[in-house]
């Protein structure tokens, strides 16, 4: 059996800050993790260093289960996004050092492919509508089958979803948090018109996605949804906070729009009631956040039996370690739905070389054995840390409210 003999943190900022575990056997075999947390990277960094990778030395690598609950059950202190990242990136690694010791990709471990690969949507971003809509038409060009539509707000002065880049979109930056301005009614009279106007310059054969990043009420989500249903949304995203679970009741009787979140959850129970209930027709959890593929696997069993589907969160804050994780979990699972896909500056590819692609609007991970991405610890090591924030968000009155 293969023992692990060390593990260790790398972090680096190539183009963003990113962590990742290192674990090494001694068959000479060694795995990667992601373990970034956006805008709390070092906390994570610090509970891998000081509290688990001391726990895994001499452990047996092919005991991804018993490990996983180790760290779990062990720690007392359950879920929470700075754990739940942490027992992520060993997971992951564990996963990538049993595919290499079986020379086999991951998905192939995981019950092999269910589709010949994962359709992925894009970013369309723009200070108005005009500028959105030509975007999407890029992403058409290039073969996408998806496309998230976020646009300027008129009255706004800064919009969530919307930045100069025209592939990119890093929120995470500044040594202190940048302070937004939101306004709900702004918002709500202006989607309707952004959408009205997409499907009139896109047509009916591209899904689009949108998210309102839980900025609305229950109430105002339901109205919202009403108001978009005519332009047949793929869907909407993280339309209130989710620590109530039970809010989505509401939300569903005003709203036949399908509905996904899930990017800030951690856990199967962040998502319990929302899946046992069918009030989400997408569950968004993510692989470096969730605890894992072991756990992300769990996740989507449970929303299996209530036709939940996947549609896990993929933005730039995921580094390639996680893409390609996340791409060997999309290509097994039956209820696969979609995944997100921000692509990397080309800084943060040189540093993780990796085997997925992307081809006609889907990706496929690729069939090198394990996760099929490495890094290039010469060329992290002249990206050094640098501190950035997630912005903040208040209301027009200055009243502190969600991001």
């Amino acid at each position: 059996m293969p023992r692990i003999t060390s593990a260790r943190v790398i972090v680096t900022r190539p183009g963003r800050n990113f962590v990742t575990l290192k674990i090494e056997t001694d068959e000479g075999v060694y795995g990667l993790g992601d373990a970034t947390l956006n805008g709390r990277e070092l906390a994570v960094a610090s509970y891998l260093t000081d509290h688990v990778i001391p726990c895994l030395i001499g452990r047996d690598a092919h005991s991804i289960e018993d490990i996983w609950q180790y760290l779990y059950k062990g720690a007392y202190w359950r879920r929470g996004p700075v754990t739940m990242t942490a027992i992520a990136a060993v997971d992951m690694a564990l996963w990538d050092i049993k595919g290499k010791l079986a020379n086999m990709p991951v998905y192939q471990l995981l019950g092999g492919a269910a589709r010949e690969g994962c359709m992925v949507y894009g970013h369309a971003n723009g200070s108005d509508i005009s500028e959105t809509i030509e975007r999407a038409h890029e992403y058409l060009e290039q073969g996408y089958k998806a496309v998230r539509l976020q646009s300027g707000v008129p009255g706004m002065e800064t919009t969530y979803g919307v930045s100069g880049e025209r592939f990119y979109y890093e929120p995470a930056k500044g040594s202190l948090p940048e302070e937004s301005q939101w306004s709900t009614s702004k918002y709500m009279r202006f989607v309707p018109e952004l959408f009205d106007k997409a499907r009139d310059a896109l047509g009916w054969d591209i899904h689009l996605l949108h998210d309102v990043h839980h900025r609305l009420t229950p109430i105002e989500a339901g109205r919202l949804g009403k108001d978009l249903e005519p332009y047949r949304l793929f869907w909407l995203e993280d339309t209130t906070p989710a620590e109530n679970q039970a809010a989505f009741r509401l939300i569903r009787q005003h709203t036949t729009t399908p509905l996904a979140v899930g990017e800030i959850f951690n856990s199967i129970w962040d998502a319990k009631q929302l899946i046992e209930e069918q009030l989400i027709d997408y569950i968004r959890a993510t692989v470096v956040h969730a605890g894992g593929i072991t756990h992300l696997r769990r996740v989507a069993a449970l929303a299996d039996l209530y036709q939940v589907r996947t549609g896990c969160h993929g933005a730039t804050d995921l580094s390639p370690v996680c893409m390609a994780a996340a791409l060997h979990f999309g290509l097994s699972v039956p209820n696969f739905g979609i995944q997100e896909y921000m692509r990397h500056s080309e800084e943060t590819d040189a540093v993780f070389p990796h085997a997925y692609s992307l081809n006609q609007g889907l990706m496929h991970p690729g069939d090198k054995p394990g996760l099929g991405v490495d890094i290039d610890e010469v060329l992290a090591a002249k990206y050094e840390y640098k501190r950035a924030y997630l912005p903040v968000n208040r209301l027009e009155d200055g009243t502190m409210f969600n991001w």
